[in-house]
């Protein structure tokens, strides 16, 4: 397994427990007639690189790639051994496959989330923060999907009455920039793409949110949990669950190209009250009934 996060980082090892676990429920125990190997890439591009290429050296049966920044190096480093993938935004769009009925090659997995999604996000937004007139979309342009993800956003745009435009960031410092300058006029909001930038820089992207006040909307639960206001995205640790069931069709003798890419199908929706109130915001009793966690 290679995954772009830090050893330390108590989202992915939650998600790495699930894996495993389901993992053992397909039959498969570690230490019994399995071994897993885990390789913590702490967002280094560099280290990522080399453990892709230790990993691939070691010939495992099969290699659970986390991101895009993960899976581009393996497949860079291996074209024969099986790479089941989980969190990546567009794999068509980056190369890791064919087709998503049809992989092809040696990579199949899950996407994070369907290009539709952007339309969802800004409908939430709004509903949260009706104030907001001016939208920014912050967004990492080494991803693929984020021009698609920005369309549909700016599609639904004028009927919800949002001027929108996308901030390409890279990293803490970016972000910091972009933010503090979007910030200056009133009427502002935010929405966070996903992708292991955002992820890695969440304690950034909330604070500076919360400093100038903005509502902001991300694409995962985790930015909520630690004060974020709102998160509407895919379930990620069912996609780590999912990828077992992968993993073990696949030490059964199934190829990944047969292994059709599959999308999210379980979606959460929540809201920390604490951060509403402090941006004065009420949210709609409407909004609250179809949340699946309230943080208070």
């Amino acid at each position: 397994m290679l995954t772009g996060f830090a050893a330390d980082d108590p989202a992915e090892q939650s998600r790495v427990l699930a894996f495993a676990q389901a993992l053992a429920q397909s039959g498969w125990t570690e230490g019994r007639n399995v071994r897993i190997d885990i390789r913590w890439g702490a967002r280094d591009p560099e280290r990522i690189r080399r453990y892709a290429t230790e990993l691939v050296a070691l010939a495992p049966s099969v290699i659970l790639a986390v991101g895009s920044v993960s899976t581009g190096p393996l497949l860079q480093a291996t074209r024969a051994i099986p790479v089941v993938f989980v969190q990546v935004a567009d794999p068509v769009g980056a190369g890791f496959v064919e087709t998503l009925p049809r992989p092809g090659g040696n990579a199949t997995g899950f996407m994070l989330y369907e290009y539709g999604f952007g339309g969802k996000w800004l409908e939430l937004l709004k509903e949260i923060a009706p104030g907001v007139k001016r939208v920014a979309f912050l967004r990492n342009p080494t991803i693929a999907a984020g021009a698609g993800q920005f369309g549909v956003i700016q599609t639904s745009a004028p009927s919800l009455g949002v001027e929108v435009r996308p901030i390409n960031v890279r990293d803490a410092g970016e972000i910091e920039r972009a933010i503090t300058a979007f910030a200056r006029p009133s009427n502002g909001g935010l929405i966070v793409a996903g992708g292991a930038a955002a992820f890695f820089d969440r304690e950034v992207t909330i604070k500076l949110a919360a400093r100038h006040r903005l509502p902001a909307l991300y694409s995962d639960h985790a930015f909520v949990t630690d004060g974020g206001l709102i998160a509407y995205g895919p379930d990620r640790v069912d996609q780590y669950r999912r990828a077992a069931d992968y993993v073990d069709r696949i030490l059964r003798g199934e190829k990944p190209a047969d292994l059709p890419v599959q999308v999210p199908t379980k979606y959460d929706l929540v809201i920390n009250l604490k951060t509403a109130k402090a941006l004065g915001l009420t949210v709609p009793e409407t909004l609250l009934a179809r949340a699946d966690e309230v943080i208070e």
